[in-house]
């Protein structure tokens, strides 16, 4: 157990300390090493991880690091996963904290952002691409798809709402699916 244990902090250190862009950009480095390198759980895991830490309250990759490593070890490896995936931004949160007032205009510091949020888009992009590839390749799904983007970028609904919705909607359709299968 102990030994689990350790591969899960050195697992979600690295993912917290060489990732940039906040949980989006996580996922897809999460699902390299949980599922294809380590094979701690499957791709269908993954779907279901990323689907429950959207819909509870705080940051994706928190809530997906808590839920892989409570998968994986229990409550100490969620206690493990989660502490490895924040402490690294927490120490460089903390650093430069106290060295932002010298750099902030500084302009090479703005132009690596730049490229920085370009990189982030594209892990973006491939982690939509990934979940695409996974999900149920039905009308009802795509609508849903079409329908919960609509809500929340175009017509600014909130993402809790959002979530709500699309799991009502996705019980009441298997609902009905399964009665018309009787």
């Amino acid at each position: 157990m102990k030994h689990k244990l350790l591969q899960l902090f050195s697992v979600f250190l690295r993912i917290g300390a060489f990732t940039f862009g906040g949980g989006y950009a996580m996922i897809p480095l999460m699902q390299r090493e949980t599922v294809e390198k380590h094979h701690w759980i499957s791709d269908e895991d993954i779907l279901e991880v990323v689907a429950i830490a959207e819909s509870t309250p705080g940051p994706i990759a928190i809530n997906a690091s808590t839920f892989i490593g409570y998968k994986v070890a229990g409550f100490f490896g969620a206690l493990v996963a989660t502490t490895a995936t924040v402490l690294p931004s927490f120490v460089i949160i903390l650093a430069i904290s106290f060295l932002l007032q010298e750099f902030q205009d500084f302009q090479p510091v703005a132009y690596a952002f730049a490229g920085i949020r370009a990189g982030v888009l594209a892990l973006l992009i491939k982690a939509l691409c990934n979940m695409y590839k996974k999900m149920p390749k039905t009308g009802f799904a795509y609508f849903i798809a079409i329908g919960a983007f609509l809500a929340a970028a175009i017509f600014s609904v909130k993402v809790l709402l959002v979530i709500i919705a699309c799991g009502v909607l996705g019980l009441f359709y298997g609902l009905l699916a399964e009665r018309g299968q009787k």
